[in-house]
C-alpha cells in the first residue's frame, strides 16, 4: 500500500534506527575522505557504496473508511545515500508465526519475483497475443510461448552462468544474443553463421556454444 502520514509517524523509531546505523558506518569513511580530499563531489560518491541500513516493523492500522477493522502492516524503511525509502506489505499472517523481516523477503519478495517471470512471459515472448477466433488456436500460441520460455531460461541457467547476461531477462537475452545480424553460409558439411567482428557480445557467444556443446543428447 502507499505511503501515508500516519503510517511514516508509527514508524518514527525505526527511521531513526535506520538513520542512525547509515550514519554509523559512514562516519569513519567521511572522516577518511575528509583528510584525504577536499572536493565534496568525491564524498557523495562515496557515499553510494556505503550498504543500506534496513529496519522492518509490524505496525496495526485502520483506514478511516475502506477498512472494516484493524490489520497488520509490516514496514520496510531503507536509509541510504538518496535518503529515506518505505514500503509497506498489508497482511493477515499474524505476528507470531512470522517476523516482520521474513514475511517481506521470504513471502512478499518471491511474489513479486514470480510475477516479473509472468512478465516476461507476456511482454518479452508476446504471450499475452491469445486473439484468434478459437480457444484451441490461442492455447496453442501460449504452449508455444511457455516452450519459448523454458527454453530460454535453461539456456539462460546453463549456458550463461557466470556471465554478464547471468541473470539477464528474457527480452535482453533475446536481443542482444538472438536478433543478431549474421551472414550465414551452407555447405555439404557445415552451416557457417558469420557474425560482425564489431559484435559487442562476441565473448559471451562464444562462452554459451562450447557449453551447449557440452550438454547431453537425451534423444
Amino acid at each position: 500500500m502507499g505511503i501515508n502520514g500516519v503510517l511514516k509517524l508509527r514508524a518514527d523509531d525505526v527511521i531513526e534506527k535506520a538513520k542512525h546505523e547509515y550514519e554509523k558506518k559512514l562516519a569513519p569513511i567521511t572522516e577518511l575522505m575528509d583528510s584525504l580530499f577536499q572536493k565534496k563531489e568525491d564524498l557523495e560518491e562515496v557515499k553510494k557504496l556505503v550498504p543500506i541500513s534496513t529496519w522492518y516493523r509490524s505496525i496495526r492500522y485502520k483506514t478511516e473508511k475502506s477498512w472494516s477493522c484493524q490489520r497488520r502492516v509490516v514496514t520496510k524503511v531503507c536509509y541510504g545515500s538518496d535518503g529515506l525509502k518505505m514500503r509497506h506489505v498489508v497482511t493477515s499472517l499474524p505476528a507470531s508465526k512470522i517476523p516482520p523481516s521474513k514475511l517481506y523477503t521470504k513471502k512478499y519478495c518471491p511474489r513479486g519475483e514470480m510475477e516479473n517471470r509472468i512478465k516476461e512471459q507476456q511482454l518479452d515472448l508476446l504471450a499475452h497475443r491469445t486473439s484468434t477466433q478459437t480457444f484451441q488456436s490461442n492455447q496453442l500460441r501460449l504452449w508455444i510461448h511457455s516452450w519459448a520460455y523454458v527454453l530460454i531460461n535453461a539456456f539462460r541457467q546453463h549456458c550463461l552462468k557466470k556471465t554478464s547476461l547471468a541473470k539477464a531477462t528474457v527480452g535482453r537475452i533475446r536481443l542482444n544474443l538472438l536478433k543478431l545480424g549474421a551472414r550465414i553460409k551452407i555447405s555439404c558439411r557445415r552451416i557457417i553463421i558469420a557474425i560482425a567482428s564489431a559484435c559487442p557480445y562476441q565473448d559471451i557467444l562464444s562462452i554459451a556454444n562450447k557449453r551447449i556443446k557440452t550438454i547431453p543428447n537425451t534423444g
